[in-house]
C-alpha cells in the first residue's frame, strides 16, 4: 500500500458551518481517512489532513475544493494569513510505501483535473515545481489574491501551470505541490508589538540568515492582544523544534517581552516531539525504543526485516534457498551502516568543533539512509530470486514466454545485490569519515563497521555474477561486470585507508 498523506490549507477558519462541509467531503470520501481539522480565527484559516492511497486522495481533495470554492469568497475574505485561494495550498506527502515521485505524479494529475472543473488557475511549487523559482511557496503566493488578481493575464511570470490565464473572481488561485513533512509551529509572545514578532521572524527564518528549513512570519491575534511567530519547518530533522524554541526565547528577551505559549498546528511526527522531550529532560542513552506506544502500535513480524535476530538466522540456516548470501550480504550491510551511525553518534556527544559536527552529522543522516535501503534490500534479494524460481516452474509448452520470465527475472535478481554493492562502498565512505573524526573509544567499531561492509561487497558481488551468467543479453551483462569490478576496487581502496587512518589514531592514543 503506497500511504499519502493531503494537508489542503483553506482560506476559512472563523465560520464553523463552513469547514465542517469542507471536511465532511473528505470524510465522506471512501479509501480515506480524515486525520485532523485544525482552524485559526485570527489567521482565517483552516489546515486539514487525510491519508489514502493515491486515488482516494486525489477525489477527496478535489470533493473538499469543490465544497470550499461553493463556500468561501475571498473578495470578502480577511485574516492575518497571507492568501492567494479560497482552496490556498494543496501540498502531498509521502508516507508509507509512497514515494517523492508518486507524490509529484499526484499533484500535477490533481492540480490538472482542479483547473479543468473549477475554472481556476494552478500553480506547482516545491518538488512538483515546473520551474525554479515556483519551488517555494511564498514566491509563489507573493502579492496574494489581490495582487495576483491584476498581474496574471498580464505578467508572464504569472503564467499558471494549469487552468485559464485569469485569476477566479471569488476562489483566486491555488498551489498544488509536492512535499515532504512539514511541522507548522507557532511561537506566542506575550505583547501587542507586531514589530518585535516581524524582527524574530527577520531573525529566525533562513532566507535572512537564520536556520535552514525555517519559514517565518508575524502576526498579530488580535482576539487575545499578542502577536506569534509563526513557522514552518520543513525539515524537523536538520532544524528541531527546541532550537526554534530556545532562538525566539533569546530573542524575545532582548526585547524585553516572554514567550507565553506555543502549538503545533495539525500533526506532528512523534520523532520531532521526542527530540525536544530529549534536549529538555537531558536524557542519557534514550532509544525511540523505549516510547510505550511506538511498542504497542509495532506492527507484528510480516517480512524478514521485522524478524528477531533467532528467527532470522533459523530461517537463513533452513533448507530453504531464501533468504540466502544476497539477503545476509545486504543485512551485514545494514549492520555497518548501524555502527557508523553509532561511532558518529557517540562523537557528537563529545565535540565542540562545528566544521567536525556538521561532518559527523551529515554521516549520521547519510548512514540511516544506507541502513533502511539495505534492510529493505534483504527482503528484496530474497523475492528477486524467488521470483526465478517461480520462472523455471512455468510450463514448457510455452518456450518464448517462459524464456522471457527467466531472463527479466534473472535480469532483477542481478540487479538487486548490485544496489548492495553500491550501497557498501558508500558505508565504506562514511567509515573513512569517522575513522578521520570518530572518538578513539570508538575505533575498534570502525574496524568492525569496515569488516562487515566489506564482507557485503564480496558477498553482494558474488551474487551479482553467478546471475549474469545465465543472461542472454552479453552486453549487459560484460556492463554489469565492469561495474561490478569498480565497486570492489573502490571497495578495495576506501577499506584501506580508513584501516590505516584507525591504526595511525590508534597509535596515538
Amino acid at each position: 500500500m503506497k500511504l499519502i498523506e493531503c494537508v489542503p490549507n483553506f482560506s476559512e477558519g472563523r465560520r464553523q458551518e463552513v469547514i465542517n462541509s469542507i471536511a465532511d467531503a473528505i470524510r465522506s470520501t471512501p479509501g480515506v481517512t480524515l486525520l485532523d481539522v485544525e482552524s485559526n480565527p485570527d489567521h482565517n484559516r483552516s489546515v486539514i489532513s487525510f491519508v489514502g492511497e493515491s486515488g482516494p486522495v486525489k477525489q477527496a481533495a478535489l470533493a473538499a475544493s469543490g465544497k470550499a470554492i461553493e463556500l468561501i469568497d475571498l473578495t470578502k475574505h480577511e485574516g492575518e494569513h497571507p492568501r492567494m485561494g479560497a482552496v490556498d495550498v494543496v501540498p502531498f506527502v509521502p508516507l508509507s510505501g509512497a514515494t517523492m515521485d508518486d507524490c509529484v505524479a499526484l499533484a500535477k494529475d490533481f492540480g490538472k483535473e482542479f483547473a479543468e472543473r473549477f475554472h481556476a488557475p494552478v500553480f506547482l511549487y516545491e518538488e512538483a515545481a515546473s520551474i525554479p523559482e515556483r519551488r517555494n511557496l511564498a514566491d509563489v503566493r507573493a502579492g496574494e489574491f489581490e495582487g495576483l488578481r491584476d498581474k496574471i493575464g498580464r505578467d508572464p511570470t504569472k503564467k499558471p501551470d494549469f487552468g485559464p490565464d485569469k485569476i477566479h473572481p471569488t476562489a483566486g488561485a491555488t498551489a498544488v505541490g509536492a512535499r515532504e513533512i512539514l511541522i507548522a509551529y507557532n511561537v506566542n509572545l506575550g505583547t501587542n508589538d507586531l514589530a518585535i514578532a516581524k524582527k524574530i521572524a527577520h531573525q529566525l527564518r533562513a532566507k535572512d540568515g537564520g536556520l535552514a528549513y525555517v519559514k517565518a512570519l508575524g502576526f498579530e491575534l488580535k482576539e487575545r492582544g499578542i502577536v506569534q511567530v509563526s513557522m514552518n519547518m520543513t525539515d524537523y530533522h536538520k532544524s528541531q523544534l527546541f532550537k526554534v524554541k530556545e532562538l525566539v526565547e533569546l530573542f524575545a528577551e532582548r526585547y524585553g517581552v516572554q514567550v507565553v505559549s506555543s502549538e503545533i498546528v495539525g500533526l506532528a511526527p512523534m520523532d520531532a516531539l521526542v527530540d525536544s522531550a530529549e534536549f529538555y529532560l537531558k536524557l542519557e542513552n534514550f532509544s525511540r525504543e523505549q516510547v510505550l506506544e511506538k511498542r504497542l502500535f509495532a506492527p507484528s513480524p510480516s517480512s524478514l526485516t521485522d524478524m528477531s535476530l533467532s528467527n532470522f538466522s533459523e530461517e537463513v540456516a533452513s533448507k530453504k534457498a531464501t533468504p540466502g548470501g544476497g539477503s545476509v550480504s545486504a543485512y551485514m550491510g545494514a549492520l555497518a551502516a548501524g555502527l557508523v551511525c553509532m561511532v558518529a553518534r557517540i562523537t557528537l556527544a563529545k565535540k565542540d568543533t562545528a566544521q567536525d559536527i556538521e561532518q559527523l552529522q551529515e554521516v549520521v543522516r547519510k548512514g540511516e539512509d544506507l541502513r533502511e535501503r539495505l534492510l529493505g534490500l534483504v527482503v528484496e534479494d530474497a523475492e528477486s530470486f524467488d521470483a526465478v524460481m517461480q520462472a523455471f516452474k512455468l510450463p514448457r509448452d510455452k518456450p518464448d514466454v517462459r524464456r522471457k520470465a527467466i531472463q527479466d527475472a534473472t535480469v532483477k535478481a542481478a540487479e538487486v545485490p548490485l544496489r548492495t554493492l553500491d550501497s557498501s562502498v558508500k558505508i565504506l565512505r562514511l567509515a573513512e569519515e569517522v575513522a578521520k573524526y570518530g572518538a578513539t573509544n570508538a575505533l575498534s567499531d570502525v574496524t568492525t563497521s569496515v569488516a562487515a561492509a566489506r564482507a557485503t561487497t564480496e558477498g553482494a558481488a558474488s551474487n551479482v555474477l553467478i546471475n549474469l551468467d545465465m543472461l542472454e543479453d552479453k552486453l549487459c551483462a560484460d556492463k554489469t561486470r565492469m561495474r561490478v569490478l569498480e565497486l570492489r576496487k573502490d571497495a578495495e581502496q576506501l577499506e584501506q585507508r580508513a584501516l590505516e587512518l584507525v591504526a595511525t589514531r590508534s597509535r596515538k592514543k
